[in-house]
This record gives C-alpha cells, structure tokens and sequence, in this order.
C-alpha cells in the first residue's frame, strides 16, 4: 500500500468520523474511488444511496428500527405468512371453502395471487442463480442465513422449496424487460436446473444467490406496478457484494436488510427505465438513449454521422448500458469503480449519459475503420477494460460542457 494511498484511506476517515457528515466532502472524495479497506466503500454507498442520514448519532436507532425491524417483518408478511398459509391450506378437505380452494377464479384469491407470484419467483430464480457466473461469491453460502426463515422448526413453504415444487401448468413464463415474452412448453419447466449445475448446500444454510433472490422477490411485492423485470438482478448484485463482503462484521450481519433498502432507493431514480409505457416519455429509456446520441452530435460530429450513416441506432446499444449502469460491459470490480463515481455525483444518470458518451469517443478511430458488423462487435462487447480512463474523459466532457 503506497503513501499515497494511505493518506487517502485517512482521508475518508476523517470525513465519517465527523458527527454530522458533510455529504459534498464526501462526494468529492469519492468521485475518485473509494477504498475498500475497512468497510469504507460500503459505509459511503449507504449514505451516498440515501439510506443511512447524515447525522451519526441517529445511525444505531435508524439501522434497529428500519434496517432489522421493517425488514423483518416485510419477510414475516412475503415469505413466512404466505408460506404458511400455503402449507396450511387443503389439508383437510372438509375445511375446504371455495375462498381457498386452488381452481378459485377470483382474482383476488389467495391461490391466485400465489399463483402469480410463482411466475415472478420462477424468473427472479432462474435469473439470480446464473448472476456472475464466473464468480463462485454467489454459489457460496453465506455467514449469515435468516435464522428467521431457516428455522428448522418451522414446516412452511420456504422460497426454495416453493421453486422446487412448483410447475406451472400451462406454461412457464420468462417476463423481459419489454412484456411477457419467451413462452415455453411446460415439459421443458419440469428440470429448470440440472442437478449437477450448482452444489446443493447443507440444511441450514443458503448461499448468497438466495439472499439476492428473497431481496428482489420482497421488491417484487411491495411494487406490484413494476413488479421484477429481467435486469434488476444485474443492478442488485453488485450492491449485495459490495455489503456482503464488507470486513466489517457488525455491517456485514445486516447485508441482505441494508442492500434492499439501498436497491429500492437506487431504483426510485432508475425504475422509468424498466417500465415500457413510459419509453417515449422525457423520463423514459428512450429518451435517455437519444441523449447519449445528441450530446455525441455535439462532442464528437464526425463519429455520430458515421454511426448514423451506418444506422446504427442508439437502442442497439446503450439500452443495456444505461438501464444495467454497465454492470454488464465490465468485469464486478470495474464495476464498482465505476458505480463510486456515479453514486457520488448527485446528477448520477446525467453522468452515466457522459460515460457512455466518453466510452463512444474512447474507440472512435476503430469505430471510424469499421463497418457494421465490426462496430456492432465493438459496442456490445467494449474493447477499453481501463474504466479510469473512462471517468477521466467522462469528467472532461462534464467540465467542458
């Protein structure tokens, strides 16, 4: 660890030890990356997240009332009560009713709503147990199972064992970001996972997969307008890391509690991007990709008639980029780096549009050679794995703007 780097670290540690911290201080410090050392990269994406206050003293009575008791019992109401209603209901068929009786049409029965959270978890599933799979993080278990929810005492329906044994009966339904599209037969859902892909862990343990799979299913619930759309799990992972791996065990403990709540403030700002009636509005997607084209046109306008000339259209591209804040175009570390500049940047997503701005003019002279195919190859595989010199020029065209 170089001097430099130290008299950093020290930076950061004056500006957290402060009892009310200044969040522009903060800011400032960590536009340029944050440390990992210490648990200082978590800490700071908690109050640059919005999610912890500024004000210290507040931190141990915020974290017991929101982050463990809310939390809490958002799962007694989305995982444990459904689950035991589930294990509860039919047992004995004199006590059957039509209210719970599965083939009940109401829409508002309990079995079908259960039904159609199966369609959402089944999706949620599939997609968080292929989350970073050159990664082993998400396979493993991790320290801290919900006791809560892993209780051998209890007999009710966990969300594992809820995927395990559910099958569709018409078809299995995969919902991507544009609608409900991907229809399969249903002979196809019986073997979802085979057995061999993934190691089965012991009773009583969960890996880190799980825990991602129960926080995006909980943000499921409490949104039903957005419900889960494929994508979110690629925006969630890193967070949970990020937590899940801070060296500071007291921290640690809660990851699963403080990433939901860091995740729902996160996509309070990002969500438009997920919701399709609104990509031809000023807050939707589309709009944001025509941006990253227009400030192009202005910065670079030999490279934005080229692009245009080959109709290679933003949507092409920077759909992904933008609704997935690249955590799909690097490696997780990179990643993260990049999202400690963002976070930190109170206009966040305007400059998300200059990084993706800066990453079109970083490859221009081979843009400039290429054809369609070539450039094509290039935008949805980025060549530059330097994010650096990335934010640097992301930083230069902000400054010059």
């Amino acid at each position: 660890m170089t001097t430099a780097y130290k008299n950093r670290i020290q930076e950061f540690k004056v500006a957290l030890s402060e009892e009310n911290i200044n969040l522009e201080t903060l800011r400032e410090l960590c536009f340029s990356g944050i440390p990992f050392e210490g648990g200082i990269r978590a800490l700071c994406w908690k109050i640059l997240l919005n999610y912890l206050p500024l004000d210290q003293t507040l931190w141990e009575s915020f974290l017991k009332s929101r982050g463990v008791e809310v939390y809490t019992q958002f799962l007694r109401e989305m995982i444990i009560q459904p689950g035991i209603a589930k294990a509860n209901m039919g047992l004995s068929r004199e006590d059957v009713t039509m209210e719970d009786h599965p083939l009940n049409p109401n829409p508002d029965s309990r079995w079908n709503n259960y039904f159609k959270d199966n369609e959402i978890l089944l999706q949620i599933d599939k997609d968080v147990r292929r989350l970073y799979p050159d990664m082993a993080f998400f396979q493993r278990p991790t320290q801290y199972p919900c006791q809560l929810i892993l209780d051998p005492q209890n007999d009710y329906e966990t969300l594992r064992r809820r995927v395990e044994q559910t099958t569709l009966k018409s078809q299995t339904v995969n919902r991507n970001r544009s609608g409900v599209t991907n229809v399969s037969s249903p002979g196809k859902s019986l073997n979802l996972y085979p057995s061999n892909e993934y190691e089965v862990l012991p009773s009583g343990s969960e890996a880190h997969w799980e825990v991602v799979e129960r926080i995006l299913f909980i943000y499921a619930k409490l949104n039903p307008g957005i419900a889960y759309v494929q994508g979110m799990n690629e925006v969630v992972g890193p967070i949970y890391y990020t937590f899940a791996t801070d060296p500071n065990s007291q921290w640690k403990e809660h990851a699963e509690a403080d990433t939901f709540f860091c995740f729902t403030n996160l996509m309070s700002e990002n969500r438009d991007n997920f919701i399709k009636s609104l990509d031809d509005s000023q807050c939707g997607i589309t709009y944001k990709m025509e941006s990253v084209y227009s400030m192009l046109r202005e910065r670079d306008l030999e490279l934005y008639l080229k692009l245009e000339e080959q109709n290679i259209k933003p949507q092409y591209f920077t759909f992904r980029w933008l609704t997935l804040l690249l955590s799909q175009e690097f490696l997780l570390p990179d990643v993260i780096r990049i999202w400690d500049t963002l976070f930190s940047d109170q206009d966040r997503f305007h400059l998300l549009i200059l990084v993706c701005c800066a990453m079109l003019i970083l490859i221009r002279d081979n843009l400039l050679a290429g054809d369609f195919t070539v450039n094509m190859r290039l935008l949805q595989d980025y060549p530059i794995s330097d994010v650096n010199t990335i934010l640097i020029k992301a930083k230069d065209l902000r400054d010059t703007s």
